[in-house]
Protein backbone atom coordinates (compact mmCIF):
# COMPACT_ATOMS: atom_id res chain seq x y z
CA UNK A 1 0.00 0.00 0.00
CA UNK A 2 1.52 3.39 -0.95
CA UNK A 3 2.28 5.73 1.92
CA UNK A 4 2.10 9.52 1.89
CA UNK A 5 4.26 11.79 4.03
CA UNK A 6 1.83 14.58 4.84
CA UNK A 7 4.70 16.85 5.92
CA UNK A 8 6.15 16.78 2.42
CA UNK A 9 2.98 16.31 0.44
CA UNK A 10 2.10 19.59 -1.26
CA UNK A 11 -1.58 18.71 -1.17
CA UNK A 12 -1.58 18.98 2.62
CA UNK A 13 -0.48 22.61 2.38
CA UNK A 14 -3.07 23.25 -0.31
CA UNK A 15 -5.80 21.73 1.86
CA UNK A 16 -4.73 23.86 4.83
CA UNK A 17 -4.78 26.98 2.65
CA UNK A 18 -8.24 26.14 1.32
CA UNK A 19 -9.55 25.54 4.83
CA UNK A 20 -8.12 28.85 6.03
CA UNK A 21 -9.69 30.61 3.00
CA UNK A 22 -13.05 29.12 3.83
CA UNK A 23 -12.77 30.09 7.50
CA UNK A 24 -11.81 33.62 6.42
CA UNK A 25 -14.99 33.78 4.35
CA UNK A 26 -17.07 32.80 7.35
CA UNK A 27 -15.39 35.43 9.53
CA UNK A 28 -15.87 38.11 6.87
CA UNK A 29 -19.58 37.33 6.94
CA UNK A 30 -19.59 39.25 10.24
CA UNK A 31 -18.82 42.38 8.20
CA UNK A 32 -21.16 41.79 5.28
CA UNK A 33 -22.48 45.33 5.63
CA UNK A 34 -19.01 46.77 4.90
CA UNK A 35 -17.47 44.32 2.44
CA UNK A 36 -18.36 43.18 -1.11
CA UNK A 37 -20.91 40.42 -0.64
CA UNK A 38 -19.75 38.60 -3.77
CA UNK A 39 -16.28 38.20 -2.23
CA UNK A 40 -17.82 36.57 0.84
CA UNK A 41 -19.91 34.23 -1.32
CA UNK A 42 -16.86 33.25 -3.38
CA UNK A 43 -14.91 32.41 -0.21
CA UNK A 44 -17.86 30.32 0.97
CA UNK A 45 -17.95 28.31 -2.25
CA UNK A 46 -14.69 28.21 -4.19
CA UNK A 47 -12.36 26.68 -1.53
CA UNK A 48 -14.80 23.79 -1.00
CA UNK A 49 -15.15 23.14 -4.73
CA UNK A 50 -11.37 23.12 -5.29
CA UNK A 51 -10.89 20.85 -2.29
CA UNK A 52 -13.50 18.44 -3.65
CA UNK A 53 -11.70 18.17 -6.99
CA UNK A 54 -8.23 17.66 -5.51
CA UNK A 55 -9.18 15.30 -2.70
CA UNK A 56 -11.63 13.48 -4.96
CA UNK A 57 -8.83 12.81 -7.44
CA UNK A 58 -6.87 11.21 -4.60
CA UNK A 59 -9.76 9.10 -3.41
CA UNK A 60 -11.38 8.13 -6.73
CA UNK A 61 -8.70 8.97 -9.30
CA UNK A 62 -9.19 11.79 -11.79
CA UNK A 63 -11.79 9.88 -13.78
CA UNK A 64 -13.85 9.17 -10.67
CA UNK A 65 -14.04 12.76 -9.44
CA UNK A 66 -14.84 13.95 -12.97
CA UNK A 67 -17.75 11.49 -13.04
CA UNK A 68 -18.89 12.80 -9.63
CA UNK A 69 -18.59 16.40 -10.87
CA UNK A 70 -20.57 15.78 -14.05
CA UNK A 71 -23.32 13.91 -12.18
CA UNK A 72 -23.47 16.48 -9.38
CA UNK A 73 -23.50 19.59 -11.57
CA UNK A 74 -25.64 18.06 -14.28
CA UNK A 75 -28.40 16.65 -12.06
CA UNK A 76 -28.40 19.60 -9.64
CA UNK A 77 -28.58 22.12 -12.48
CA UNK A 78 -31.38 20.15 -14.12
CA UNK A 79 -33.53 20.12 -10.98
CA UNK A 80 -32.76 23.75 -10.09
CA UNK A 81 -33.60 24.92 -13.62
CA UNK A 82 -36.79 22.85 -13.58
CA UNK A 83 -37.86 24.35 -10.27
CA UNK A 84 -37.09 27.90 -11.38
CA UNK A 85 -39.56 27.40 -14.24
CA UNK A 86 -42.20 25.09 -12.75
CA UNK A 87 -41.80 25.06 -8.96
CA UNK A 88 -40.86 21.36 -8.91
CA UNK A 89 -39.18 19.97 -6.87
CA UNK A 90 -38.06 22.81 -4.55
CA UNK A 91 -40.86 25.34 -4.85
CA UNK A 92 -41.23 28.73 -6.51
CA UNK A 93 -38.22 31.01 -6.05
CA UNK A 94 -35.72 33.18 -7.90
CA UNK A 95 -32.13 34.25 -7.31
CA UNK A 96 -31.05 37.83 -6.69
CA UNK A 97 -27.86 39.49 -7.93
CA UNK A 98 -26.16 38.64 -4.62
CA UNK A 99 -25.18 35.18 -5.92
CA UNK A 100 -23.16 36.60 -8.79
CA UNK A 101 -23.19 35.66 -12.51
CA UNK A 102 -25.96 33.38 -13.74
CA UNK A 103 -26.30 30.91 -16.56
CA UNK A 104 -29.93 30.40 -17.62
CA UNK A 105 -31.08 32.05 -14.35
CA UNK A 106 -28.93 29.68 -12.26
CA UNK A 107 -25.96 31.21 -10.39
CA UNK A 108 -22.65 29.58 -11.28
CA UNK A 109 -21.54 29.80 -7.65
CA UNK A 110 -24.58 27.80 -6.55
CA UNK A 111 -23.58 24.96 -8.86
CA UNK A 112 -20.08 25.02 -7.36
CA UNK A 113 -21.62 24.96 -3.87
CA UNK A 114 -23.37 21.72 -4.82
CA UNK A 115 -20.01 20.26 -5.83
CA UNK A 116 -18.13 21.31 -2.69
CA UNK A 117 -20.75 20.45 -0.10
CA UNK A 118 -21.89 17.44 -2.12
CA UNK A 119 -18.43 15.89 -1.91
CA UNK A 120 -17.98 16.72 1.80
CA UNK A 121 -21.37 15.23 2.66
CA UNK A 122 -20.56 12.12 0.61
CA UNK A 123 -17.35 11.56 2.59
CA UNK A 124 -19.09 12.17 5.93
CA UNK A 125 -21.72 9.56 4.98
CA UNK A 126 -18.98 7.24 3.75
CA UNK A 127 -17.18 7.60 7.09
CA UNK A 128 -20.31 7.03 9.17
CA UNK A 129 -20.80 3.72 7.33
CA UNK A 130 -17.02 2.98 7.37
CA UNK A 131 -16.79 2.33 3.64
CA UNK A 132 -13.48 4.09 2.89
CA UNK A 133 -11.59 1.19 1.36
CA UNK A 134 -14.39 -1.07 0.17
CA UNK A 135 -15.98 -1.36 -3.29
CA UNK A 136 -19.64 -0.43 -3.40
CA UNK A 137 -21.82 -3.52 -3.45
CA UNK A 138 -25.23 -4.83 -2.41
CA UNK A 139 -27.34 -2.67 -0.08
CA UNK A 140 -24.48 -0.17 0.25
CA UNK A 141 -25.34 1.18 -3.20
CA UNK A 142 -28.67 2.38 -1.80
CA UNK A 143 -27.68 3.01 1.84
CA UNK A 144 -24.72 5.33 1.35
CA UNK A 145 -26.65 7.78 -0.89
CA UNK A 146 -29.46 7.81 1.70
CA UNK A 147 -27.11 8.67 4.58
CA UNK A 148 -25.06 11.19 2.56
CA UNK A 149 -28.29 12.90 1.44
CA UNK A 150 -29.36 13.45 5.06
CA UNK A 151 -25.91 14.92 5.76
CA UNK A 152 -26.24 17.28 2.78
CA UNK A 153 -29.81 18.36 3.54
CA UNK A 154 -28.78 19.15 7.14
CA UNK A 155 -26.48 21.82 5.70
CA UNK A 156 -29.29 23.37 3.66
CA UNK A 157 -31.60 23.21 6.67
CA UNK A 158 -29.05 25.18 8.69
CA UNK A 159 -28.51 28.00 6.22
CA UNK A 160 -31.45 28.44 3.82
CA UNK A 161 -33.56 30.79 6.01
CA UNK A 162 -30.50 32.98 6.62
CA UNK A 163 -29.46 33.26 2.97
CA UNK A 164 -33.06 33.69 1.81
CA UNK A 165 -34.49 36.18 4.30
CA UNK A 166 -31.48 37.87 5.93
CA UNK A 167 -28.77 37.79 3.25
CA UNK A 168 -31.37 37.92 0.40
CA UNK A 169 -29.44 35.59 -1.91
CA UNK A 170 -32.73 34.18 -3.21
CA UNK A 171 -36.43 34.78 -2.65
CA UNK A 172 -39.18 32.22 -1.99
CA UNK A 173 -42.17 33.73 -3.73
CA UNK A 174 -44.80 32.18 -1.45
CA UNK A 175 -42.83 32.03 1.79
CA UNK A 176 -42.86 28.84 3.83
CA UNK A 177 -43.10 27.19 7.23
CA UNK A 178 -39.35 27.07 7.98
CA UNK A 179 -38.87 30.81 8.56
CA UNK A 180 -40.09 31.69 5.09
CA UNK A 181 -38.67 28.60 3.35
CA UNK A 182 -41.17 25.98 2.09
CA UNK A 183 -40.83 22.40 3.30
CA UNK A 184 -40.86 21.32 -0.35
CA UNK A 185 -37.38 22.84 -0.65
CA UNK A 186 -35.88 20.23 1.67
CA UNK A 187 -37.74 17.36 0.05
CA UNK A 188 -36.48 18.64 -3.30
CA UNK A 189 -32.94 18.84 -1.97
CA UNK A 190 -33.11 15.28 -0.75
CA UNK A 191 -34.43 14.07 -4.09
CA UNK A 192 -31.75 15.98 -5.99
CA UNK A 193 -28.72 14.91 -3.98
CA UNK A 194 -29.95 11.35 -3.59
CA UNK A 195 -30.27 11.10 -7.37
CA UNK A 196 -26.68 12.10 -8.11
CA UNK A 197 -25.31 10.17 -5.12
CA UNK A 198 -27.10 7.03 -6.31
CA UNK A 199 -25.75 7.52 -9.82
CA UNK A 200 -22.21 7.85 -8.43
CA UNK A 201 -22.67 4.79 -6.20
CA UNK A 202 -23.75 2.78 -9.23
CA UNK A 203 -20.62 3.99 -11.05
CA UNK A 204 -18.48 2.81 -8.11
CA UNK A 205 -20.23 -0.55 -7.81
CA UNK A 206 -17.70 -3.40 -7.70
CA UNK A 207 -14.85 -1.02 -8.57
CA UNK A 208 -11.66 -1.45 -6.55
CA UNK A 209 -11.20 1.34 -4.02
CA UNK A 210 -8.10 3.53 -4.28
CA UNK A 211 -5.75 2.53 -1.42
CA UNK A 212 -5.06 5.82 0.37
CA UNK A 213 -4.22 6.04 4.11
CA UNK A 214 -7.23 6.35 6.37
CA UNK A 215 -5.96 9.64 7.81
CA UNK A 216 -6.41 11.23 4.38
CA UNK A 217 -10.18 11.09 4.99
CA UNK A 218 -9.95 13.43 7.98
CA UNK A 219 -9.81 16.69 6.04
CA UNK A 220 -13.28 16.40 4.38
CA UNK A 221 -14.83 15.75 7.78
CA UNK A 222 -12.94 18.74 9.20
CA UNK A 223 -14.25 20.92 6.36
CA UNK A 224 -17.83 19.80 7.06
CA UNK A 225 -17.32 20.51 10.76
CA UNK A 226 -15.98 23.96 9.88
CA UNK A 227 -19.17 24.61 7.90
CA UNK A 228 -21.22 23.79 11.00
CA UNK A 229 -18.99 25.86 13.29
CA UNK A 230 -19.08 28.79 10.87
CA UNK A 231 -22.84 29.02 11.27
CA UNK A 232 -22.34 29.83 14.96
CA UNK A 233 -20.81 33.16 13.94
CA UNK A 234 -24.21 34.23 12.62
CA UNK A 235 -25.19 35.02 16.21
CA UNK A 236 -22.71 37.93 16.38
CA UNK A 237 -23.19 40.39 13.44
CA UNK A 238 -24.61 43.74 14.53
CA UNK A 239 -25.93 44.62 11.07
CA UNK A 240 -28.71 42.00 11.07
CA UNK A 241 -32.15 43.66 11.42
CA UNK A 242 -34.36 42.75 14.35
CA UNK A 243 -37.10 41.43 12.05
CA UNK A 244 -37.31 40.34 8.42
CA UNK A 245 -40.30 39.94 6.12
CA UNK A 246 -40.56 37.13 3.58
CA UNK A 247 -42.12 37.44 0.13
CA UNK A 248 -45.53 36.30 1.42
CA UNK A 249 -45.64 39.22 3.87
CA UNK A 250 -44.99 37.22 7.04
CA UNK A 251 -42.62 38.81 9.53
CA UNK A 252 -39.98 36.78 11.37
CA UNK A 253 -37.67 37.54 14.27
CA UNK A 254 -34.06 37.39 13.05
CA UNK A 255 -32.92 36.08 16.42
CA UNK A 256 -35.29 33.14 16.10
CA UNK A 257 -34.08 32.34 12.57
CA UNK A 258 -30.44 32.45 13.62
CA UNK A 259 -31.03 30.58 16.87
CA UNK A 260 -32.78 27.74 15.06
CA UNK A 261 -30.08 27.54 12.38
CA UNK A 262 -27.37 27.47 15.07
CA UNK A 263 -29.15 24.60 16.83
CA UNK A 264 -29.34 22.65 13.56
CA UNK A 265 -25.64 23.30 12.99
CA UNK A 266 -24.67 22.01 16.43
CA UNK A 267 -27.04 19.13 16.99
CA UNK A 268 -27.47 17.82 13.43
CA UNK A 269 -24.44 18.84 11.37
CA UNK A 270 -22.21 18.59 14.44
CA UNK A 271 -23.52 15.14 15.25
CA UNK A 272 -22.87 13.88 11.71
CA UNK A 273 -19.32 15.27 11.81
CA UNK A 274 -18.64 13.83 15.27
CA UNK A 275 -19.87 10.34 14.37
CA UNK A 276 -17.83 10.36 11.15
CA UNK A 277 -14.69 11.58 12.96
CA UNK A 278 -15.10 8.99 15.75
CA UNK A 279 -15.57 6.15 13.25
CA UNK A 280 -12.48 7.21 11.31
CA UNK A 281 -10.37 7.67 14.45
CA UNK A 282 -11.36 4.22 15.69
CA UNK A 283 -10.46 2.68 12.35
CA UNK A 284 -7.07 4.43 12.36
CA UNK A 285 -6.27 3.21 15.89
CA UNK A 286 -7.32 -0.32 15.00
CA UNK A 287 -5.17 -0.25 11.87
CA UNK A 288 -2.16 0.94 13.86
CA UNK A 289 -2.60 -1.82 16.45
CA UNK A 290 -2.84 -4.39 13.67
CA UNK A 291 0.36 -3.07 12.07
CA UNK A 292 2.12 -3.15 15.44
CA UNK A 293 0.98 -6.71 16.13
CA UNK A 294 2.10 -7.78 12.65
CA UNK A 295 5.52 -6.20 13.14
CA UNK A 296 5.87 -7.92 16.53
CA UNK A 297 4.96 -11.26 14.95
CA UNK A 298 7.53 -10.79 12.18
CA UNK A 299 10.22 -9.87 14.71
CA UNK A 300 9.31 -12.88 16.85
CA UNK A 301 9.54 -15.25 13.90
CA UNK A 302 12.84 -13.74 12.84
CA UNK A 303 14.29 -14.28 16.31
CA UNK A 304 13.10 -17.90 16.37
CA UNK A 305 14.98 -18.54 13.16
Amino acid sequence: MPQFDTRKDGRSYLFALLLLSYVLGRVLQLYADRLPTLLIVVLHVLPLAIFALVHGAMAYRLRGILVFTVLCLGIASLFESLSLRTGFPFGHYYFTSLMGPKLLQLPILLALAYLGMGYLSWVVGLSILRLWDKPMAGAQVMLLPMVASFVMVAWDLSMDPVWANIEHGWVWRDGGAWFGVPLSNFLGWYLTVYTFYLAFALYLRHRTAVPIPLKQWRMPILFYGACAAGNLLLAFPSWIPKTVTDASGLQWMSSEIIGSCVLISVFVMGTFALIAWAALSYAIRTSRRSDTNLQSLVISISKDH
